[in-house]
């Protein structure tokens, strides 16, 4: 799951993140490969004229699929954390760019809420404070409902 609890004496803190399915080295090996088989075509025609066109083509495909992973990794970097203390609940989702969204309410009056009417299929969310927030968007429904059960004996306690 890609998600964590972890506590200290004054508070139990959940921080989630995206799926991270490629690593800095999983990245190294795929754009190897794939310079590897897109320079198959070149080999053929090496020594002639058409091979710098194909290398052309060759250069701009390995750039798209560099700055494809590159911006996927970037979207990877989000995350959020939900603080749980006896005086204060607080979310804070980290986007990608621009600065955090914080959101804070008293635990005594927080809920959590699994919600099938939602944008999303077990759409999660916190209700306190005159707001409902919407937790773990990046989740997989199994996750969320997983989460729900969790948050739920966590605020209880």
């Amino acid at each position: 799951m890609p998600y964590r609890w972890s506590e200290t004496p004054a508070e139990r803190t959940l921080t989630l993140w995206p799926h991270q399915s490629l690593t800095p080295r999983g990245f190294t090996w795929f754009i190897g490969l794939t310079a590897a088989m897109l320079s198959f075509p070149i080999l053929a025609v090496l020594g002639s004229p058409v091979a710098w066109v194909l290398m052309a083509f060759f250069l701009i495909a390995l750039w798209g699929i560099w700055q494809a992973i590159k911006t996927n990794q970037l979207h990877r970097s989000m995350h959020e954390a939900l603080t749980l203390e006896p005086a204060a609940v607080r979310l804070a989702h980290v986007p990608a760019k621009g600065p955090p969204l914080e959101w804070e309410a008293n635990p005594h009056w927080v809920t959590v809420h699994l919600r099938e009417d939602g944008p999303v299929e077990k759409y999660l969310t916190l209700r306190g404070s005159g707001r409902e927030v919407e937790v773990g968007r990046f989740l997989t429904p199994e996750e969320r409902e997983a989460l729900y059960g969790e948050l739920s004996v966590a605020l209880r306690t």
